[in-house]
């Protein structure tokens, strides 16, 4: 009798949670949600060293909660709606440069340095290829290669003369003639 061993509960969960980590750029939309907690926080923290109360209020404590919460909701899109990544990387990498000016530095440099990295890794990813089986290869291998749309790839990849003669018009960089 072969009983075929079950996947446990953590292990089923831990699978899911790398396809879903694998799927999308995840990193990018936890640094972004990253970057937007301190500036969120930061302008209504009250700071204590010792007997001494340190209040960061600042009159723009609004905007601060503004920008804050919208590079968190970047961050959730970029993780759930990855087709919009590059919209959501810009809109983050601007976010934290107005946090410079409007949030206490961007919450101290932090915040600004994780809407940054978190923006640009949003930008430059790229959804991955899926491996092809060995068995996908063989039935290709006696294929034609695909033709190709016309307007895709290289500008010189659709001529076929031969390189123009030197001299045998007058043009950029040849004599007029006279």
């Amino acid at each position: 009798m072969d009983v075929a061993p079950t996947e446990s509960l953590v292990t089923r969960g831990r699978l899911a949670f790398r396809r879903f980590r694998w799927g999308r750029p995840f990193w990018a939309g936890l640094f972004t949600i990253v970057a937007g907690l301190p500036i969120a926080y930061l302008p209504y923290a009250n700071l204590t060293l010792g007997q001494l109360t340190i209040r960061m209020a600042t009159t723009a404590g609004a905007g601060s909660l503004v920008i804050g919460i919208l590079l968190v909701v970047l961050g959730l899109t970029i993780w759930f709606q990855p087709q919009v990544r590059i919209f959501a990387g810009v809109a983050a990498i601007l976010l934290s440069l107005v946090s410079l000016v409007v949030s206490n530095f961007g919450g101290f440099l932090v915040g600004f340095v994780f809407g940054m990295v978190g923006g640009g890794m949003s930008i430059a990813w790229m959804p991955g290829e899926p491996v092809a089986s060995t068995t996908d290869e063989a039935d290709t291998a006696d294929r034609e290669p695909p033709v190709l749309t016309p307007g895709t790839g290289s500008a010189l990849a659709s001529f076929d003369g031969p390189a123009p003669a030197h001299g045998d018009e007058p043009g950029k960089g040849n004599p007029r003639a006279d």
